[in-house]
């Protein structure tokens, strides 16, 4: 399932140094790391579909690399859940805005 976001500050740290914590899925600094800069929202949009199209190529990529017989099969899991779980939650952002645009579309003014 999908994790709630906690804060679009998260994303930012993710670009500054952070690690992504795999049990948790949450953005967790590193120690020294300055706090998150304050980012509009298109700039957070954009890194998150960087990030996710990053995620889908690694996956594939790590497809290929099993397909060869270079990797092994944790791997694969690994990437292709990631690149999953991304897909989804690109998905449900994209529902998002399409249903916050119809509400505003049907407004009377």
């Amino acid at each position: 399932m999908i994790d709630a976001i906690q804060s679009i500050g998260a994303f930012s740290a993710k670009a500054e140094g952070a690690e992504l914590n795999a049990s948790t899925a949450l953005v967790v600094p590193h120690a020294g790391a300055a706090a998150p800069q304050s980012q509009s929202f298109a700039e957070v949009l954009g890194n998150m579909t960087t990030d996710a199209i990053h995620s889908m190529k690694s996956a594939e990529g790590i497809s290929m690399q099993a397909i060869r017989g270079e990797a092994n099969t944790r791997e694969v899991v690994d990437a292709v859940m990631t690149a999953e779980q991304s897909l989804q939650t690109a998905i449900a952002i994209r529902d998002k805005v399409v249903t916050a645009y119809l509400e505003i579309a049907r407004m009377q003014i």
